[in-house]
């Protein structure tokens, strides 16, 4: 019932503590969250721009307009919350638990984002709606309407992975981003080639190549060196060793090495990626601490979140690579079904990183490839701006959690708010909140602002605070 119930307080006492004034407040947090969404914004435009060899007109011509587009965008989205929040308050004559935060932010996003640009407009709906998602879960949990599964977030990658992978293996089912990214990441072998193509790749017979059987007989010749070797050489020449050595399915597209060199292969080149990128995002802390803190710097190489991240991406590779080969050799056929099981067992190198953001967000790009293949095939009816409607709504949930429950929000979209706002949402009086039953302000350490009393709904002395 206390989601039908109000608390007949102001705007002012529960939400824009730090102003009386509902116009001003709206002005400070639109100014802030303009220069803080530039400074999103700015360098994500420009290193994209760099990345896409973009030419000199559109540094010239295109490169602010755009940035200036997703920052008002962003900007809007922030400064219309404190607008309907005090609108709605001024026409119920108080809160209820919905309108201070989805109620609020449910008209602003839907405007908001319909000022961005509408080639975003999906990349930032999968991203709410992932987030909506796992923030109505943990609220499910947090009320004990659902019982987490131990490793579920490992479960749904592998679960995930199997069914994008049997698109990629798939003839047109996997189209655009999706795409390139598996064909970076697992390779080009792995890419079937469909009709009579298949079937001649199949007849090839199970040899070395010749270039194998010269280096085989030029290394016999020369004998073994004499001469002190690194530890870079010596692990050439075992890479090499397993890659002269061993069979290779005649199904097996990768022509250059056998089965086991192109599984050990893999996951070497996708452990030094996943090492470098790991790397390089800690690139930006590791220069601010250069001077004030350099003994931190050894840990930009030596770290053990690097390690993870490539043992993840590597293992992935490896076991996805190893399991198709394996089934090539069991079955004598190279078929697209195989990637159910090698996805799903690919899958399980999760446990070296887990991450229920990655597995959240990719489920959720695995739901919008299905809906749109089904639409493709007719299955699936088709709504207009329906990615607009769901980044509202998804938005909303996630401003209802920051607002009645923070602690079952993300952790790094709640310091993005903080970050966007200067500070400023965290300086609700969460404590009213707390009778709604959500524990409102539960991390918040009992902060109460100082209000002017002149601006305050004023109680009799020892009348507590009731739902009316």
């Amino acid at each position: 019932m206390a989601a039908l119930s109000k608390i007949p307080h102001s705007c002012y006492e529960i939400g824009h503590t730090w102003n009386p004034s509902c116009v001003q407040s709206a002005v400070d947090v639109a100014r802030g969250a303009l220069e803080v969404s530039f400074k999103i914004y700015a360098p994500l435009y420009l290193i994209a721009a760099v990345l896409r060899r973009r030419k000199k007109d559109y540094y010239l011509k295109k490169l602010l307009p755009e940035i200036l587009w997703s920052t008002s965008f962003l900007a809007t989205n922030g400064s219309l919350y404190i607008v309907f929040f005090c609108i709605l308050r001024k026409l119920f004559g108080g809160f209820y638990s919905w309108s201070a935060g989805f109620g609020s932010a449910l008209p602003a996003s839907y405007i908001a984002i319909l000022l961005e640009r509408k080639s975003r407009r999906g990349l930032l709906t999968i991203y709410m709606a992932n987030l909506a998602t796992e923030t109505l879960f943990r609220m499910a949990v947090t009320r004990g309407i659902i019982k987490p599964i131990t490793h579920g977030e490992v479960l749904l990658f592998c679960i995930t992975a199997s069914l994008f992978t049997f698109f990629f293996r798939s003839k047109d089912g996997l189209k655009g981003f999706a795409f390139s990214a598996l064909k970076f990441i697992i390779g080009k072998e792995e890419i079937p080639t469909h009709s009579v193509v298949a079937e001649q790749i199949c007849t090839r017979p199970l040899e070395r190549t010749a270039a194998t059987e010269t280096e085989d007989s030029q290394a016999s010749a020369e004998g073994p060196s004499s001469s002190r070797k690194t530890l870079v050489a010596h692990t050439r020449e075992l890479l090499e060793s397993i890659c002269k050595k061993g069979p290779r399915h005649r199904c097996c597209k990768h022509y250059q090495d056998n089965c086991i060199s192109y599984c050990v292969k893999g996951f070497v080149r996708m452990f030094s990626v996943g090492y470098l990128i790991q790397c390089c995002l800690k690139v930006p802390s590791a220069f601010r601490h250069m001077f004030t803190k350099p003994s931190r710097l050894p840990s930009l190489f030596y770290n053990k979140e690097n390690f993870q991240l490539g043992a993840f991406l590597g293992s992935f590779v490896s076991i996805y690579k190893g399991t198709s080969c394996l089934l090539r050799w069991l079955r004598n056929i190279d078929d697209e079904l195989h990637a159910l099981i090698a996805g799903f067992l690919a899958g399980i190198s999760m446990f070296f990183y887990k991450s229920t953001t990655i597995s959240m967000y990719l489920f959720s790009k695995l739901v919008e490839t299905i809906y749109f293949k089904g639409i493709e095939a007719g299955r699936f009816p088709y709504f207009p701006h329906a990615d607009t409607v769901i980044y509202a709504i998804s938005t909303a949930i996630c401003f209802q959690a920051a607002v009645m429950e923070v602690q079952n929000l993300r952790p790094t979209y709640w310091k993005f708010l903080l970050r966007l706002t200067k500070g400023r949402f965290a300086l609700m009086n969460r404590q009213l909140l707390d009778v709604f039953g959500t524990q409102a302000s539960r991390d918040f350490k009992g902060f109460v602002p100082k209000l002017d009393p002149r601006y305050t709904t004023v109680l009799p002395p020892g009348v507590d605070i009731q739902l009316v």
